[in-house]
């Protein structure tokens, strides 16, 4: 395959599990205002913070309000995160490279781009919020479908695999930093009391509470549900399933030692991790997120340098 359709379709998976894991990372704030009592203070900013992205967000805004929040997030095209920008992103990735994909999948992510502008036009209002988010997050869901149903086992599946399954690792672990990123006061009094209702819309925004009794046959506890999305290897959406199939599908392609390597260098953080001391400590729990976004930026970083970028024999084997 030519690096340059690789480098799309990796990337048109990456956008697409960017816009649905964007809207369950907003839903994560959204089911805590919902499930706990109104006198305690929640707020939006660090939504913000967990971005990556503050001083951008700080040009464009006056406050970290919930309105502002969801413009930028959700609607925002100035932000290349937004999800209205991830989904142009993905559309315009496909539409260069639409003779190696189905037409059914072309059509569904043009529909899917199409229907959500329409409902940024009309304005993301607090009212409309979860409406929004479940459109978003249902049709990225069909989008999926049609892929698996009607896409061969060839590379261009390979390498959309690549792409999704390091976005939904990359971005399991920020929905799981929110849990440590101040959305709920750090007065040990005030927290433990509706600890496990936190924990509890962490699972459900990644659709995973069902599974976790599954599993794990326990009451909601914080080291049990950070284990579970962590180091669990069934669940789809946890970060080590996710590293286990990108490690598989990089198997079936040319020169992928140093891709695995890094994979590996993530796995091994994973298994060491102190799963009691994270869930119970705020900012170890955020610094250990920290460390492996920095080792999921060095296996993008591989993969980049191997086959979108590398030498030119290295494309000419694999369009052969």
């Amino acid at each position: 395959m030519l690096s340059r359709v690789a480098e799309n379709i990796y990337w048109l998976a990456r956008y697409i599990e960017r816009a649905e894991d964007t809207a369950r990372l907003l839903s994560v704030n959204s089911n805590l205002m919902l499930d706990l009592p109104r006198t305690t203070q929640l707020g939006w900013a660090e939504i913000i913070a967990i971005t990556g992205h503050g001083e951008l967000f700080d040009e464009l805004y006056a406050s970290r309000d919930e309105a502002s929040v969801l413009s930028f997030i959700c609607s925002d095209r100035r932000y290349s995160g937004s999800i209205i920008s991830s989904l142009s992103a993905a559309r315009e990735n496909l539409r260069t490279t639409r003779d190696v994909i189905p037409r059914e999948i072309w059509e569904e992510i043009n529909q899917l781009y199409l229907g959500v502008r329409e409902m940024v036009d009309s304005g993301v209002t607090p009212r409309k919020r979860d409406a929004f988010l479940r459109r978003v997050i249902r049709s990225c869901q069909t989008v999926n479908g049609l892929i698996e149903g009607s896409l061969s086992y060839t590379q261009v599946r390979t390498f959309l695999m690549l792409g999704r399954q390091l976005e939904r690792a990359d971005m399991t672990t920020r929905i799981i930093d929110v849990r440590s990123a101040n959305l709920l006061p750090r007065s040990p009094g005030e927290l433990t009391p509706f600890e496990n209702l936190q924990w509890m819309s962490v699972l459900k925004s990644l659709t995973g509470y069902q599974m976790y009794r599954q599993h794990v046959r326990l009451r909601i506890r914080g080291p049990d549900v950070l284990s579970f999305l962590l180091q669990n290897r069934n669940f789809p959406r946890s970060v080590a399933c996710s590293l286990e199939r990108l490690a598989n599908a990089l198997m079936t392609l040319p020169r992928n030692e140093t891709a695995l390597n890094e994979v590996e260098t993530c796995r091994t953080h994973l298994a060491e991790a102190e799963i009691s001391v994270l869930a119970a400590v705020p900012d170890r729990l955020h610094a250990f997120v920290d460390e492996i976004q920095i080792d999921f930026t060095d296996l993008h970083e591989a993969i980049r340098k191997t086959y979108f970028d590398g030498p030119t024999e290295l494309t000419q084997q694999q369009s052969q």
